[in-house]
């Protein structure tokens, strides 16, 4: 059994190892072209592995890229604020919170400018936004506590405001980050802020 178990941990490992020089490789191809353009054998050269390693793991760049992306996509979703109402430290804290997720788009503005993009994957991009739409759904629930009647299901206010994200960020990016992020979050917050205010309104 500790022969079993110990080969199993070496095999994580390399599988680890692998994966996270497959996803190193990209993450610097991306910064250079659009992921349209990237192949495996550069991805698996880049990485120093050979494109039938990179096919042990992955079916194409597009499943890497989504792989790749989802320790980043955890930290941004984490960073998004949920409803702040009228209290200043609230705001405050929500739009710091927005701060830190266009910050974090910025941090790797060529990988998220080539998947979200025009020339990028519908795939990770649906990816992206069906995940901040669950992480806003979670807020307004936790958010509502049986005091805030629904006016609008929180999962379609969620749905609608994962998506208008998802489409300012992608503009954001395209236009090569044009607006400082701390800006982007003071213009952003009000928009957003308006969504939880009318699914979670007395009416």
């Amino acid at each position: 059994m500790g022969c079993a178990v110990a080969a199993r941990e070496n095999t994580d490992r390399r599988v680890r190892r692998t994966r996270s020089a497959l996803a190193g490789a990209l993450i610097e191809l991306a910064e250079e072209r659009d992921l349209s353009r990237i192949s495996v054998s550069d991805v698996a050269e880049g990485a120093g592995v050979s494109r039938s390693a990179f096919y042990d793991h992955y079916r194409d760049v597009h499943e890497l890229a989504e792989d790749a992306c989802t320790t980043m996509i955890d930290e941004l979703i984490e960073s998004l604020p949920g409803p702040a109402l009228d209290s200043a430290d609230l705001v405050r804290e929500a739009i710091a919170s927005l701060t830190a997720f266009f910050e974090s788009l910025a941090g790797h503005a060529g990988l998220y400018r080539a998947l979200l993009g025009s020339q990028g994957s519908a795939r990770v991009a649906g990816h992206i936004r069906r995940r901040i739409a669950a992480v806003i759904h979670d807020r307004l629930r936790q958010a509502d506590a049986g005091a805030w009647p629904e006016r609008v299901p929180h999962d379609v206010t969620a749905a609608f405001t994962g998506g208008a994200l998802i489409g300012v960020a992608m503009d954001w990016l395209e236009r090569g980050c044009s607006r400082p992020p701390a800006e982007m979050a003071e213009v952003t917050w009000p928009l957003l802020n308006a969504q939880y205010r009318v699914s979670a309104s007395r009416g």
